[in-house]
């Protein structure tokens, strides 16, 4: 496969001047001892090219925070080269859609799991009752964070490898996403006793889980400030430093990060492996019509059915006929055509065409027909 965050990609960031290899060292040497944030932003941003290919190389790549120290100690760096690799658009969907489109159906989905101590304690803190006391809701974290674990209940871990065979449960994965410390606990002794290099993990400082007033990312023994100071805004920051590093998730996070990546942040959709649980997953949950149609052109030889999409939306949506119409038309690169008669079964498109005009396919450019899709669809997927 081809996807994820150690792969060389196309950055959606162009410089107008490229520099030379002399003008990126003098850049990085005034970044390294200027006061000015935005100096040191402005050198980050002139230098990008020259870091991706250092991240890229293997000799190289342990070098980068010696390399690249200001990432220790000027908040947002992560955020903006991973605007630089992405743009704006994808690096704002988790923050905009976590709350309002997401968490909601993880939390309905868990609840149709068999009961356990540790996922109710979760559920409680994710979707507390109304009647809850600021007491009750002291014991564990806050509410984004506590669906983001949830999602390790309803995609169960990976295994850690050959060489540690075995299920891994929810709660030791936790372990790798999260370390609580209490506030006044020394950053430093934590990462000496690091002993030995993983992936990186948020480390949270509070008076309490539900409490923490400054996030880490830690990484190779070495602690970057994050700018959020919300849970799921860490988290944010946590998933993109995987690109911005190029470094691998986790093993046994491995199932959780790629549905974030491919069903959230529509990266790399079809081109990383996903377990069947994580396809599952993703299915059930909302997603934009361009994941939809990039979701149906892997399935060219087969009917697409793609069910439950959207806890709004009765019936089911689906292309008729053995090949997709608009995947056909797609796959064959013609970009003038008719798209075909249907696209929704019957069942659903009465609940469609109360949202918007109703679909007439007749022949035309792809891209409006993509377009009135995209209008269509966005009432319940977005």
């Amino acid at each position: 496969m081809s996807g994820g965050p150690t792969v060389r990609r196309q950055c959606q960031f162009v410089p107008e001047t490229a520099l030379s290899e002399d003008e990126c060292k003098e850049a990085i040497s005034l970044m390294k001892h200027s006061a000015d944030e935005d100096i040191v932003k402005n050198k980050m941003k002139l230098t990008f090219d020259y870091r991706r290919n250092m991240i890229l190389d293997p000799q190289q790549s342990c070098n980068i925070l010696f390399e690249f120290p200001r990432f220790k100690d000027v908040k947002g760096l992560v955020e903006q080269d991973f605007v630089l690799m992405f743009g704006e658009g994808v690096s704002g969907k988790l923050l905009e859609k976590w709350p309002t489109a997401y968490k909601k159906k993880i939390i309905q989905e868990c609840r149709k799991l068999p009961s356990t101590s540790e996922l109710e304690e979760l559920l409680l803190t994710a979707d507390p009752p109304e009647d809850s006391t600021e007491r009750d809701a002291d014991f564990g974290w806050d509410s984004d964070l506590s669906s983001v674990f949830l999602l390790l209940h309803l995609i169960p871990p990976s295994a850690q490898g050959r060489r540690k065979p075995g299920k891994v449960s929810a709660s030791q994965a936790e372990k790798h996403l999260v370390v609580f410390k209490k506030s006044g606990t020394s950053i430093q002794e934590h990462l000496d006793a690091i002993t030995t290099s993983s992936q990186p993990y948020l480390l949270a400082v509070g008076a309490r889980k539900n409490a923490v007033h400054q996030f880490f990312i830690v990484l190779d023994k070495n602690a970057i400030p994050c700018r959020s100071t919300s849970c799921l805004g860490a988290f944010d920051e946590l998933f993109k430093a995987h690109f911005v590093f190029g470094t691998s998730y986790n093993p046994m996070l491995r199932n959780m990060y790629t549905f974030i990546q491919t069903t959230v942040y529509n990266i790399d959709v079809g081109k990383v492996k996903e377990s069947p649980r994580v396809a599952e997953v993703r299915i059930a949950q909302p997603v934009s019509i361009f994941l939809f149609i990039h979701i149906a052109l892997q399935h060219v030889c087969s009917p697409l059915c793609i069910t439950s999409v959207s806890s709004g939306l009765p019936g089911t949506a689906a292309f008729p006929g053995q090949v997709p119409p608009l995947v056909a038309v797609v796959a064959n690169g013609v970009h003038k055509t008719a798209v075909g008669s249907h696209v929704v079964s019957p069942a659903s498109e009465t609940n469609y065409r109360r949202c918007g005009p109703r679909l007439d396919f007749v022949n035309g450019p792809l891209h409006s027909r993509l377009l009135q899709l995209s209008y269509i669809f966005s009432c319940h997927f977005h």
